[in-house]
């Protein structure tokens, strides 16, 4: 993010909020609830209405429930704000097309092919991409490994899945020395 200049005076425009939350079941599912709200700070017409500052120009949710294996066996939309009331909610209940789509493996692919352009709500479906992270940091340490690797000799599920836990690099050496690879060149051909 580049350095703000105080010499210059900035006012805000727009903001987005995205919100995920993870919820288990008593009946070992997983439910996740997923936001995105847009809010502008100045009043804009919208499809002939005035908006006022500060009252969402979208505010659109998903209603996942996925098992430990994180595949989708629920899912369902919900449009609460949108600028062509008419229009945007038309959707249907595109989004139950996620059931079956598992968060770790090919998730953003298989969203892309079942609810790209005007398959679904573009907002929607941009919010389904923070979906697989987001889950699995819920879910890391409580149903995915991420102590000393799994019994068939596989490391820790987050190594080598960011810069900061490269398997050549100073972290995975000092937090997980079993899984350290000495060059980058290892770590290549470890992949």
């Amino acid at each position: 993010m580049p350095a703000v200049n105080p010499s210059v005076t900035r006012r805000p425009l727009h903001r987005r909020a995205l919100d995920v939350q993870v919820f288990a079941r008593d009946d070992g599912l997983f439910d996740v609830e997923a936001s995105l709200t847009d809010t502008k700070s100045h009043d804009v017409p919208l499809a002939g209405v005035p908006r006022k500052a500060g009252e969402p120009i979208h505010e659109m949710r998903l209603h996942l429930t996925v098992d430990a294996t994180l595949t989708i066996t629920a899912a369902t939309s919900e449009t609460r704000w949108m600028p062509y009331p008419a229009a945007c909610g038309e959707h249907g209940d595109a989004y139950a097309r996620l059931v079956g789509l598992n968060l770790m493996k090919g998730f953003r692919q298989g969203v892309h092919e079942r609810l790209a352009a005007t398959r679904g709500c573009t907002h929607l479906t941009e919010l389904c991409q923070v979906l697989p992270t987001a889950v699995i940091q819920a879910l890391a340490g409580f149903v995915i490994d991420t102590g000393e690797g799994d019994a068939s000799g596989n490391p820790p599920f987050q190594l080598d899945r960011c810069h900061a836990l490269r398997r050549d690099g100073a972290t995975v050496a000092k937090f997980y020395p079993r899984w350290h690879l000495d060059t980058p060149e290892a770590a290549a051909t470890a992949s």
